[in-house]
């Protein structure tokens, strides 16, 4: 799986929504090798797109339809200042990825992190996080080229979230929660409580 991730500040969220709509209305049907998208607006403006291919030949030949740069073009005017593009080869998925489900989604961008470290450390909490974290229907984690990433959680609801935030993991787990917070370095949150969510 190839996922491509864009971050931006918005001027008119209604306005990207629309173009977002439209996108699933009259561009979908041609992008080949497109699994799905996972997009919102935060309560402070910020834009992520989280959109998902079978490879990274088919989000290339999607990015080179001319129908899609038009797309694009269109959907800049809604967007205020730069916008970030983070192209990533590697995806890892955890308790099945991501759900159109998800009445709360939170995006992480951390790291440089040691790549195969924290994957062990993902690995062990997916094997409890049914039990204790019941909240989290699915995760995936998209790993930049510098060792950067994006990690998408989904949740049932954020109210299930936030509670589940409160809860210690269990005892024999609780030193690679910490190991995992040195790892991840500095965070950026992108709590999304309206996701847009296709696949």
């Amino acid at each position: 799986m190839f996922m491509q991730v864009i971050t931006a500040t918005v001027a008119d969220p209604q306005g990207l929504g629309r173009q977002c709509d439209r996108w699933n209305s009259e561009l979908r049907g041609g992008a080949a090798g497109w699994l799905g998208s996972t997009e919102g607006v935060t309560d402070d403006g910020r834009f992520v797109a989280c959109v998902r291919f079978e490879s990274a030949e088919a989000a290339r030949a999607n990015s080179g339809r001319p129908e899609q740069g038009a797309w694009w073009a269109d959907t800049e005017k809604t967007l205020a200042g730069p916008v970030d593009f983070f192209d990533c080869d590697t995806v890892d998925v955890y308790l099945g990825g991501g759900s159109d489900t998800a009445g709360f989604v939170q995006v992480l961008q951390g790291g440089p992190a040691e790549r195969d470290r924290l994957r062990q450390i993902e690995v062990a909490f997916e094997g409890i996080a049914r039990q204790y974290r019941p909240d989290i229907l699915g995760w995936v984690m998209a790993w930049h080229p510098d060792d950067r990433f994006t990690e998408v959680v989904y949740f049932t609801t954020e109210a299930a979230a936030r509670e589940g935030e409160t809860k210690e993991p269990p005892e024999d787990r609780r030193h690679l929660l910490d190991e995992w917070r040195r790892l991840t370095g500095d965070l950026v949150f992108f709590d999304l409580r309206d996701p847009w969510l296709r696949s």
